[in-house]
């Protein structure tokens, strides 16, 4: 790790808090909601930020953020959603993250506070992504004043899968999408790679902690679903570009690469970054970790060339 992060990684452990692990559902919630920011760069100020709901398939109303650097019609959109193992995290989680790289990439961005564990298990998370993806499509983002021939799809950790399967879903229905922007993507079915080895014991994302999450989200009947497992799919031919940002000290950078590498066999475009000496998470950790804001602007710069919209200098 590099001089910060084994500093904060220090720090982290010494916190007065039990772990994730031992906790209920509800109480890890509320402990990672307490956490919003501590880390973090400065929250920008935006000219537009909107709260809303977005219809899904059973009727659910579905919790959603619009933040854009301007009121102008016709801004492209990313469609964000956040990490947290599909049993924690929120739009408050990744706020500032979201208002960040719509701030840098002059992009609008809608982050989704899809459903969570383990009120709501496998695939609920995935048709959420999905019935947002659908409606921001159509009549959703053009009554927000969008460009819908512009939209691309992202996320960090569990939304980084979520992401991943809504790129699947847009190419089978004939969604044309202008970017996939994964962050950290869990991808594969069993947690068997040399990465999760070496990182078994973390820091802060260990094994016992993914087992944890998992165990509360999905069967294990289903885990070899791609929905849950990109790395399943039988093809990814014709999905969206993809820009992928790892971290390096993190169990899930091997599953990374590999989806990175399937999709290049697949002659999809990819643009693979991985950051050296972090760990799983910082993202949301720029106040401290110049990687986390090394990769805001490399992401927003994936955006900007993937919308066709120019540099902050003009």
């Amino acid at each position: 790790m590099t001089p910060a992060m084994r500093l904060l990684v220090e720090r982290m452990a010494k916190a007065p808090h039990p772990p994730l692990h031992t906790l209920s559902a509800q109480q890890a919630k509320d402990l990672h909601a307490k956490s919003i920011g501590v880390l973090d760069v400065p929250k920008p100020a935006l000219a537009r930020v909107e709260d809303l709901h977005i219809p899904a398939r059973d009727g659910h109303r579905l919790p959603a953020r619009l933040v854009a650097p301007s009121h102008d019609a016709g801004l492209p959109v990313l469609l964000y959603t956040h990490g947290g193992g599909f049993t924690i995290g929120s739009i408050e989680s990744h706020d500032i993250f979201c208002r960040t790289i719509s701030q840098l990439s002059g992009a609008a961005v809608l982050s989704l506070d899809y459903r969570l564990a383990p009120e709501w298990r496998f695939p609920t998370a995935v048709h959420d992504a999905w019935d947002a993806l659908h409606w921001l499509a159509g009549e959703g983002g053009r009554a927000l004043g969008l460009d819908t021939t512009r939209i691309a799809v992202g996320g960090d950790s569990a939304g980084g899968t979520l992401a991943a399967v809504s790129a699947l879903h847009a190419r089978d229905e004939g969604l044309k999408l202008a970017l996939q922007l994964l962050i950290y993507p869990g991808t594969t079915d069993h947690q068997d790679t040399d990465s999760h080895a070496l990182f078994e014991h973390g820091p802060v994302l260990d094994k016992v902690l993914i087992d944890w999450f998992f165990h509360h989200y999905i069967d294990a009947v289903d885990r070899s679903d791609w929905r849950f497992a990109p790395l399943k799919s039988a093809d990814v031919d014709g999905v969206a570009p993809a820009w992928v940002g790892l971290a390096e000290c993190d169990p899930l950078v091997d599953e990374g690469v590999q989806y990175a590498d399937k999709l290049r066999a697949a002659g999809v475009p990819v643009d693979l970054e991985i950051y050296r000496g972090v760990i799983h998470g910082f993202i949301t950790m720029g106040r401290a970790i110049a990687e986390a804001r090394q990769l805001h602007h490399d992401a927003a710069a994936a955006l900007r060339e993937a919308f066709g919209l120019p540099s902050p200098a003009g």
